[in-house]
C-alpha cells in the first residue's frame, strides 16, 4: 500500500472533520466545512496525531487558538467556545481522524 503524503492527509483528516464537527449557535448546527474552518483545525491537529492518542488538552488548545468572527468582524470568540462537547470528544477519541 502506497502512503499518502501529508497534504493529502491533511486534506482527508479537514474533509472528516468538516463533515462531522459542527458548531452550535442558538441549537443551529453550522458544519466547519460550511464556516470554511476545517482545513484550519486540520491543519493545526495535523502535526499532532503521530500515533498518540490526541489529549483533551491538546484538542482545546487548537480550539482555543482559531478565533471566529461574529457579526461581520466586531467580535472574535475562539472556536473552542463554538463546538459542542460532544464534537471535542469526537474530535479527541475518533479514530477515523487518525493516520
Amino acid at each position: 500500500m502506497a502512503s499518502i503524503s501529508s497534504s493529502e492527509a491533511i486534506e482527508a483528516l479537514a474533509a472528516d472533520i468538516g463533515e462531522n464537527v459542527y458548531i452550535d449557535v442558538a441549537k443551529w448546527h453550522l458544519f466547519l466545512s460550511n464556516a470554511h474552518l476545517h482545513t484550519t483545525v486540520a491543519e493545526k491537529l495535523y502535526p499532532l496525531l503521530s500515533g498518540n492518542k490526541l489529549s483533551a488538552d491538546q484538542v482545546t488548545q487548537v480550539l482555543q487558538s482559531i478565533p471566529v468572527k461574529l457579526g461581520g468582524g466586531k467580535r472574535e470568540v475562539p472556536l473552542a467556545d463554538l463546538i459542542p462537547m460532544q464534537c471535542m470528544v469526537n474530535l479527541i477519541s475518533n479514530s477515523k481522524f487518525r493516520f
